[in-house]
């Protein structure tokens, strides 16, 4: 048993997400949002040291000492898996891990919008999931995998760095590729991906022109595609897809966007009133023809009136959902302040002194 593993187990019992790991500094968790400083003794260089080599591969080590930065899972058998980053700072190393569930839970336990489900069940396009780090984008990604992977008969190839969830094949075949370990880079897998005749591929992020093209690529060749974005909203996602090409391809990009995407889903993470949990607000854009005409010509201010008007067909926005959390006592005004994308509606709840 790794020293380490004595908080990694005490994460399970405290209910925390993550623990944060740093010279001079305290072992800290985040649990339910909120970071806990632990009794535990300030981490001098050398300790820290021990406990992170421990744990990492020999060629991994010394590849964080060369390069400052290091992303891998770990696992404690039978009981959980890590999502881990090693990096440098000013005062020395540190570490971050995300404690990932042993158990992928379904789209219902999660309390998904069902259609969700709808866009797990499509042949072909792109559906993205976005949000910021931590709000639960690779769970619900987990979670619509399993959907698929129970409920038809594809061929599934997930593209992640590090792969945090472990999918066992049900109905499925689903093939899982490690970024640094198995594969060079998520391009360099999506560029041998066509060969693997695939029918669905889950690209853990999409960071950078290569990826984004070859995704759009396959989404348009017949394959159902999933990725995520760091953005916060349907309308940026899309603006952030487009904005990474240069001026004179985004025409191109446009049009490609607005033939392949199916869907959009992004999440935000919130505190409950009772601090004893967390729960998601979801936006959800769902493609239709006035919605494709708007990414084509370039004019992302009109989807925001498309998705009002298509409640009927799954779509809902972000800040509705956050008002009706408030609305049923589930989250503090305060709260559905920091959440929201338009700060006015929920100005009257606004922490003193912002402005």
């Amino acid at each position: 048993m790794a020293k380490i593993d004595r908080l990694l187990e005490a994460m399970l019992t405290n209910d925390a997400s993550d623990l944060h790991m740093a010279e001079g500094e305290r072992p800290k968790y985040r649990i339910h949002g909120e970071v806990v400083t632990t009794d535990e003794a300030e981490l001098d260089g050398s300790t820290l040291h021990g406990l992170l080599e421990e744990i990492c591969a020999p060629e991994r080590w010394k590849s964080f000492l060369q390069s400052g930065d290091l992303d891998f899972a770990y696992g404690l058998e039978g009981k959980a898996r890590y999502r881990v980053n090693y990096y440098r700072h000013t005062g020395g190393i540190g570490a971050a891990f995300r404690l990932i569930p042993s158990r992928i839970r379904t789209l219902e336990e999660l309390g998904m919008p069902e259609i969700l489900r709808d866009l797990s069940q499509l042949r072909n396009g792109l559906v993205l999931v976005t949000g910021a780090t931590g709000c639960g984008k690779s769970t619900t990604l987990a979670a619509m995998m399993d959907f698929i992977n129970a409920n038809s008969c594809r061929n599934i190839l997930t593209i992640e760095e590090p792969i945090e969830f472990v999918h066992a094949p049900k109905r499925c075949i689903i093939v899982q590729r490690e970024v640094g370990s198995e594969t060079k880079s998520f391009a360099d897998a999506l560029h041998t991906a066509v060969h693997q005749d695939l029918d669905v591929i889950l690209v853990g992020e999409l960071r950078d022109l290569e990826t984004i093209g070859l995704a759009l690529t396959a989404a348009e060749t017949g394959v159902l595609v999933f990725g995520t974005l760091h953005t916060n909203s349907a309308p940026k996602s899309i603006d952030r897809i487009v904005d990474v090409f240069p001026v004179e391809q985004q025409a191109q990009i446009r049009t490609m966007l607005a033939e392949s995407l199916r869907g959009i889903v992004s999440q935000a993470l919130m505190r409950t009133k009772d601090g004893r949990g967390r729960i998601a607000a979801v936006e959800v854009l769902v493609r239709t023809t006035a919605i494709s005409a708007a990414i084509r010509e370039g004019q992302t201010t009109k989807i925001v009136s498309q998705m009002i008007s298509g409640k009927s067909l799954g779509m809902q926005l972000m800040d509705d959902v956050i008002q009706s959390y408030l609305d049923a006592n589930k989250i503090t005004g305060e709260t559905a302040y920091l959440a929201a994308q338009d700060k006015e509606r929920f100005i009257k709840y606004a922490p003193t002194g912002t402005g």
